[in-house]
């Protein structure tokens, strides 16, 4: 069992930056690949990025997102960090960090995630 808790979401002007952090409980961070997912208003659920279990490992980004935003994992203190530079408004959304279910490496499925946060908000205004 894994909780999430995402933190570090606000309101910031096009081309800005924020830091999204996900702090998890549960001795097996390290064995989960972790995603960050945004939902929009009136949208879908959508990937953003995420990262195999080991720290330092194998990332995927959502074409949208790729060159802007960063993921990272720290597995001695269970965080992963989402660093999204230069935002624009059509990032505005609430962001999700997400676990996968085990024994996946890395996955881009939202349907292989099994534990999910809360939600922090973030809003780029033009």
């Amino acid at each position: 069992q894994v909780q999430l808790v995402e933190s570090g979401g606000g309101l910031v002007q096009a081309g800005g930056s924020l830091r999204l952090s996900c702090a998890a409980s549960g001795r097996t961070f390290s064995s989960y690949a972790m995603g960050w997912f945004r939902q929009a208003p009136g949208k879908e659920r959508e990937f953003v990025a995420a990262i195999s279990w080991r720290s330092g490992g194998d990332t995927y980004y959502a074409d949208s997102v790729k060159g802007r935003f960063t993921i990272s994992r720290d597995n001695a203190v269970n965080t992963v960090y989402m660093q999204m530079n230069s935002l624009k408004p059509e990032d505005t959304a609430v962001y999700y960090c997400a676990a996968a279910r085990a024994g996946y490496y890395l996955s881009i499925s939202l349907n292989e995630y099994d534990y999910w946060g809360q939600g922090t908000q973030v809003t780029v205004s033009s």
